[in-house]
């Protein structure tokens, strides 16, 4: 038994980076139900007759399935390992978009759509990040990067072709297509995952050479909810949740309502070609700005970053009615956003440990949810009660910049006493 033990450690499979790539493969499978969303809104409006409010709260169940289920993701990933439970989450993520090509009332496109495609996606998407954590405590803010840029880089191989196919053969067609496709590819890099084993560190690092802040011991789920950086980095993470997701699932419409969804930019639609740009930078933001913040520190990052989201969204609505303008500036707001992704769970481990990683991020996760509700049907709302989008756009740049503030400020000092008394 001891024999086929070593020999499995030797496998290539057991490396860190290798784990990396699986990783990146896993969650590039899963990112089209959130990201290539905005595409089907149209035609399932025609198909439902519903409102656009009604509809996105198919967007939000969505995300809050993905996030505010996620302690009982990552604790079913710990309790059951990465290979089976990851396995599980990519057939309910590529079976919710099978099922729901065949609903015909907006209800069941809520369960199909809604909380089977949440519930797996969520499992993938904590279950990888917690496991990149564990591998890379030297390059935390890397690793979570890169990883996290699969689930935004993803749809950047499916935007043109999933908007294609919706135009010639039909939304459903496309929903089952591309379900099988992601299934498949998350539970085949799913079967070689694997958790490092108890006390594993690189060769030549020890915690105290980390170039960040980080604890010297881990915190239980119960003892970090007890702690008030893990609440304020909750609030910080909703608001900039907020931010982002209106655009993620509104930029559809806004192309729409602004008559720029079918000009066309580089002779191609506007549209299309912003999502696919959009997933580009959504992706380079999360390991750029988390390579960034493994030397200039978390906070300094968390700054720069989310003061350059407030500008772009304020520029992207001063100019969104110029099809060039909609697509670069869409590209813009997204690198502003994404890295939010990498920079949130690589500084809460650093803060709480790594021993009880993904349950702890699985906790600070629910704040995408939060943010999917106010990002999400309550913009839609408040467009449909002023008429305009105006009011939308200020406060969710208002957001960024506050958050932005609290980084420099509240959280490096509340952070900074907690670390020297772990």
């Amino acid at each position: 038994m001891t024999t086929v033990a070593m020999a499995d450690r030797s496998a290539w499979y057991w490396n860190r980076w290798s784990q990396l790539v699986l990783g990146l493969i896993a969650m590039m499978a899963i990112s089209s139900p959130q990201y290539v969303w905005t595409l089907f809104t149209g035609p399932l409006n025609q198909k439902l007759g519903t409102t656009l409010a009604e509809l996105q709260w198919t967007f939000s169940l969505l995300i809050i399935l993905q996030t505010w289920c996620s302690p009982l993701q990552a604790y079913l990933v710990d309790r059951f390992g990465p290979r089976l439970l990851i396995s599980v989450g990519a057939l309910m993520s590529g079976g919710g978009w099978v099922l729901s090509s065949y609903v015909d009332n907006i209800w069941a496109l809520y369960f199909t759509y809604g909380v089977i495609c949440g519930f797996g996606t969520g499992i993938i998407y904590v279950g990888i990040i917690g496991l990149m954590v564990r591998w890379f405590p030297d390059r935390r803010g890397l690793a979570t990067g890169l990883a996290a840029a699969g689930y935004g880089f993803g749809a950047f191989f499916t935007s043109f072709p999933i908007d294609s196919m919706i135009k010639s053969s039909g939304y459903a067609h496309t929903l089952v297509v591309w379900g099988i496709i992601q299934g498949v590819i998350g539970i085949a890099a799913a079967q070689w995952l694997r958790v490092p084993p108890d006390g594993w560190l690189p060769e030549g690092y020890t915690p105290a050479t980390a170039s960040t802040a980080q604890t010297k011991r881990s915190y239980t789920p119960t003892e970090m909810l007890k702690s008030p950086v893990f609440w304020l980095l909750f609030f910080m993470m909703s608001l900039m949740s907020t931010s982002g997701l209106m655009v993620t699932s509104n930029v559809g419409p806004f192309a729409r309502e602004f008559n720029v969804a079918q000009a066309m930019v580089l002779g191609m639609a506007a549209l299309p070609l912003s999502l696919t740009l959009s997933r580009v930078t959504n992706g380079l933001t999360r390991p750029f700005f988390g390579w960034v913040s493994d030397r200039i520190g978390r906070e300094m990052t968390m700054f720069v970053a989310f003061s350059l989201e407030a500008i772009a969204i304020l520029i992207l609505f001063a100019f969104i009615d110029q099809p060039a303008l909609f697509v670069v500036l869409t590209g813009l707001v997204f690198f502003g956003w994404g890295e939010i992704f990498s920079l949130f769970p690589s500084t809460l481990t650093d803060t709480f440990g790594p021993k009880y990683a993904a349950t702890n991020y699985g906790f600070l996760y629910i704040a995408q949810g939060v943010g999917s509700i106010l990002g999400g049907p309550a913009a839609a709302y408040l467009k449909q009660m002023t008429g305009s989008w105006t009011w939308v756009f200020i406060i969710v740049a208002a957001l960024d910049i506050i958050t932005a503030i609290l980084a420099v400020t509240a959280l490096r000092a509340v952070r900074t006493r907690h670390i020297q008394s772990s």
